[in-house]
């Protein structure tokens, strides 16, 4: 026994000390980048913008891309495609590059931007605005806010309302500029949970210039989210003068939203032999897109 003591003793003695044990020192904390960058595309059976037709009832590929910074400043670009008797001669992809602030405090917010709609190829000409304008455009300003499920949005247009110029009762152009028409719009989404949704929508446009070319326009909807796949069905509709009914009785009763399925330019004539559809008719949409 005492030999064993002093044989442990000695290894003790002659062992190499261990290594001391240091503290790991924690990894500092990933900063959060002030940018982001997302994405989104989607397929519906119908476009409709502010309850009018776009694609004369055929389906839309839709998507886009959104940069934001922590500040409140963001900047995108969403692209759909469209049907050229929408009003847009000889156009078939709608383009939308917009920017603005937007901020919140709780559960209220505020957002103050601009919208650039834009037609690629299309003929503004022949919509009755200057002969040099080139593509159709829109130009708007806007300011939001929302209260938890609830947003308000007004916008403004800041030149002639998508290359439009003005008309009287009879549907006769006036030349008048279409400057100043203004939407105003409340929307609502509600979470349900367990990745169910509803959403409702009611607007007015208020044309400037434009007879019978005033409307408001709804929409309710619900939402089912598939890991990450949003599918949605919806139902749109409006009071928009879009009756293509022949002989309605008076020359005074134009309906501006009676649109026809294509509108070819052909050194400034429009060709609107092509069949018609009220743009403004309610109608069930189905979609699905994704965010990323």
């Amino acid at each position: 026994m005492k030999q064993l003591i002093i044989t442990s003793a000695l290894a003790c003695a002659f062992a190499l000390p261990a290594a001391p044990v240091l503290a790991q020192a924690a990894a500092p904390a990933a900063e959060t980048s002030p940018h982001s960058l997302t994405g989104n595309v989607g397929l519906f059976s119908s476009y409709r913008f502010r309850g009018i037709d776009q694609t004369y009832g055929k389906p839309a590929l839709q998507g886009g891309i959104d940069y934001a910074h922590e500040s409140g400043l963001y900047a995108g670009n969403w692209n759909s495609n469209v049907s050229s008797g929408a009003g847009f001669p000889d156009g078939n992809l709608e383009m939308d590059f917009y920017g603005g602030w937007k901020k919140s405090w709780g559960d209220f917010g505020l957002d103050l931007g601009g919208i650039v709609y834009y037609y690629p190829g299309s003929e503004g000409r022949a919509l009755g605005t200057k002969a040099d304008s080139g593509a159709v455009t829109n130009k708007e300003l806007y300011i939001g806010g929302s209260w938890k499920f609830l947003s308000v949005k007004y916008s403004h247009s800041m030149d002639d309302y998508f290359s439009l110029r003005g008309w009287d009762a009879a549907g006769n152009s006036t030349g008048k500029s279409t400057k100043g028409t203004h939407y105003l719009e409340l929307n609502a989404n509600y979470d349900l949970g367990n990745g169910w949704g509803i959403n409702g929508h009611v607007g007015h446009l208020s044309a400037q210039n434009m007879k019978n070319a005033d409307y408001s326009d709804w929409k309710v909807g619900v939402t089912k989210d598939l890991s990450g796949w949003v599918v949605g069905l919806s139902y749109v509709g409006t009071n928009a003068d879009g009756s293509c009914a022949k002989n309605r009785g008076t020359v005074t009763d134009f309906q501006p939203y009676c649109f026809a399925k294509s509108l070819q330019d052909d050194n400034g004539t429009l060709d609107s032999s092509s069949s018609k559809k009220d743009a403004g008719r309610g109608i069930a949409i189905l979609s699905v897109s994704r965010s990323f």
